[in-house]
């Protein structure tokens, strides 16, 4: 009888602590939160000339920087998101004045720079192939092998100021968010 009782403690025991460790195990994938420090990375970039480059984010430093997750290069939602950007690009990132844009997918180089080309897009393209710096972020969907559509501000110290997690590329007030975001992390009164 007392070893049921064990057993069966034991067994609850465990029923109780998986959801916890479940749990935990969501929270550190749904990225890093504001007031953190932004996680280091290297990644390929290129943008509409050029050939593709390793970039640090530690190399950015003292401005701020707008990481974008997306999908895919060339698809309905992605194409609006990016195009926003763009034809936003004065008003949401200052130009590109103290602010960088990255716009991240698990695409390789020579698609993202032809998209770029294509679209005249005005900011670098990071190639995510694999997901390490997805992983890094929360956006990386393993079992579809694409990064999801988050969205990070990092402030020129190198702490996050903002996220989106999705950003919600076909709403209007996404982008107003943003802009009041980058305005406020690059010191725009």
């Amino acid at each position: 009888m007392q070893t049921v009782r064990t057993l069966t403690a034991l067994t609850v025991a465990a029923l109780l602590t998986t959801p916890m460790t479940a749990r935990a195990q969501a929270a550190a994938q749904s990225g890093p939160e504001v007031g953190q420090v932004a996680p280091n990375f290297t990644i390929n970039v290129i943008g509409k000339e050029g050939s593709a480059r390793p970039l640090t984010l530690a190399s950015l430093k003292g401005q701020t920087v707008v990481l974008a997750f997306f999908p895919r290069v060339r698809t309905s939602g992605c194409t609006t998101q990016l195009e926003s950007y763009r034809d936003k690009y004065a008003e949401l990132f200052r130009s590109g004045n103290k602010v960088t844009l990255l716009a991240i997918s698990t695409d390789a180089s020579a698609d993202q720079q032809a998209w770029a080309k294509d679209a005249n897009f005005p900011m670098l393209f990071g190639s995510d192939v694999g997901g390490p710096v997805g992983s890094l972020y929360g956006a990386f969907n393993s079992g579809a092998g694409y990064d999801s559509r988050f969205l990070y501000v990092i402030g020129p110290d190198g702490k996050i100021t903002y996220t989106a997690k999705p950003f919600r590329q076909m709403v209007e007030t996404a982008y107003t968010d943003l802009g009041a975001a980058v305005a406020k992390s690059a010191g725009a009164r």
